[in-house]
């Protein structure tokens, strides 16, 4: 008799608890569909909606990494089209690869710290004539990559410019936009369209004017051309290859050089 209630209670029991297991099973597989498809939405819904934050919204060490003075705001998302306001205590400011369009006085006022800034490969169209002018320990200032046609005023202690591959022009460049930064070491204002050479500050090592529209030099460009006794000891290295002048008809417009001009030559 035992037998037989335990063989009906098999019979009955078994076909249940295959079929409960086959749905338990069935209902697992499909759940991380729904959640995958759940969490695509979301995606689909930030990415979408026109309320979320744009980068002038956002607090800048949030939007930025900031660390123990320097911010780094590089290829920034969401689109970062203006310089942020920075906390007072940053020294460097590294700002590459944005969508950055003007540089205005207000951006870096009352930065007494800043000592370094770069903004290559922006969209820099425009620089109010103050921006930097004012920034006292500001030695190295980088705006390469953009679409600058005439430079502002540069802050007297700079150490390091570099302006290449911009649209830079001889009227957008006063002649004597660098003569009185006495402590500028470096100088790189290649790739642009430069007609005329600048005057350069007695304290260069590196002057690049490569690939511009320079068509003539003097002898006093680079050297005194009243004396040939003046020697030019800080200058190590100059680049004009790229540019339409034949430096074979200036012979002495080096000769107070310590070794010629660097770079391919007709």
């Amino acid at each position: 008799m035992m037998q037989l209630r335990t063989l009906l209670l098999t019979s009955v029991m078994l076909p249940w608890m295959l079929s409960s297991a086959a749905k338990h099973k069935h209902m697992e597989v499909r759940k991380p569909k729904k959640d995958t498809a759940k969490v695509q939405n979301i995606n689909v819904l930030q990415d979408t909606d026109p309320a979320a934050p744009r980068a002038h919204e956002l607090p800048t060490c949030l939007l930025c990494v900031c660390l123990s003075g320097s911010v780094y705001c590089e290829e920034v998302t969401p689109e970062m089209s203006a310089v942020p306001t920075l906390p007072k205590e940053t020294a460097y400011l590294y700002a590459r690869f944005n969508k950055i369009r003007k540089i205005r006085n207000q951006d870096f006022a009352n930065m007494a710290t800043i000592k370094r800034i770069d903004l290559t490969g922006n969209l820099i169209t425009e620089i109010e004539d103050g921006a930097f002018s004012k920034l006292e320990h500001l030695e190295e200032l980088t705006l390469a990559e953009n679409r600058l046609t005439k430079l502002p005023v540069l802050p007297g202690k700079l150490v390091s410019f570099n302006a290449n591959f911009n649209r830079l022009k001889t009227q957008g460049v006063k002649a004597t936009a660098f003569k009185k930064l006495t402590r500028l070491t470096y100088l790189y204002l290649g790739n642009n369209d430069l007609a005329a050479v600048p005057q350069l500050p007695e304290s260069l090592h590196v002057v690049h004017l490569h690939n511009n529209k320079i068509s003539t030099i003097t002898d006093e460009t680079f050297c005194k051309g009243n004396t040939s006794h003046y020697i030019r000891t800080n200058m190590d290295e100059v680049r004009l290859d790229g540019n339409p002048v034949m430096l074979s008809e200036h012979p002495n417009s080096f000769i107070c050089l310590q070794s010629l001009p660097i770079g391919w030559y007709n």
